[in-house]
C-alpha cells in the first residue's frame, strides 16, 4: 500500500513540475531589500556592463547552466524568436558569471527568461524550459498593447 501510495505521489509530483515548465508571469513590484533600499529606490541595473544591447522593443535576457539541457533548447527557441521579430533581442547569461544579477533578480534555477522593456526593466519572466507559444506569450504579456506574430512551428 505504501508504494502505491509513493508512486501516485511522485506521479502528481510529476504532473505539477511539468505544468510549471516555461509559465509566463508578469513581473511584480519587488518590495526593498531593505530600509536603505527604500530610501535610494530600486538600484537600476546597467546591462550594457553585463554585454546586454537593448532591443527596441523586448529583449529576452536568458540565465542559464553549462550543464543544463532546456537551457540549450529554450536559447534555440528564443533565438527563432528574436529572429521573427527585428523589435525583440536575444541574450543568454551564464549563471556562474552573473552571480550579481541571479541574486538581484531571484533567479532560482535554469532555465529562467526575463524579458525586459525597452528601458531595461523587467516586465515578464519564465523558468524552465520554453517553447515558442510560451516565448509569444511572454512578449504578450510584456507588451499587451501588440500581439506578435507567429514564429513558423509554433
Amino acid at each position: 500500500m505504501l508504494l502505491v501510495v509513493t508512486l501516485v505521489a511522485t506521479a502528481a509530483l510529476g504532473v505539477w513540475w511539468q505544468r510549471r515548465q516555461g509559465v509566463v508571469r508578469a513581473a511584480r513590484e519587488r518590495g526593498p531589500a531593505s530600509p536603505a533600499a527604500a530610501v535610494a529606490g530600486p538600484a537600476p541595473v546597467d546591462w550594457a556592463a553585463h554585454g546586454v544591447a537593448l532591443a527596441e522593443r523586448r529583449t529576452f535576457v536568458q540565465f542559464s547552466a553549462e550543464l543544463c539541457a532546456p537551457c540549450r533548447a529554450t536559447a534555440r527557441v528564443l533565438r527563432d524568436v528574436s529572429a521573427a521579430h527585428p523589435d525583440v533581442t536575444h541574450r543568454e547569461m551564464d549563471v556562474d558569471d552573473h552571480l550579481d544579477l541571479v541574486r538581484a533578480f531571484g533567479i532560482l534555477r535554469t532555465p529562467t527568461a526575463l524579458v525586459l522593456d525597452a528601458e531595461g526593466r523587467e516586465v515578464a519572466r519564465a523558468s524552465g524550459g520554453m517553447n515558442r507559444a510560451q516565448a509569444l506569450a511572454a512578449l504578450a504579456v510584456a507588451d499587451p498593447g501588440a500581439r506578435p506574430a507567429s514564429v513558423p512551428g509554433s
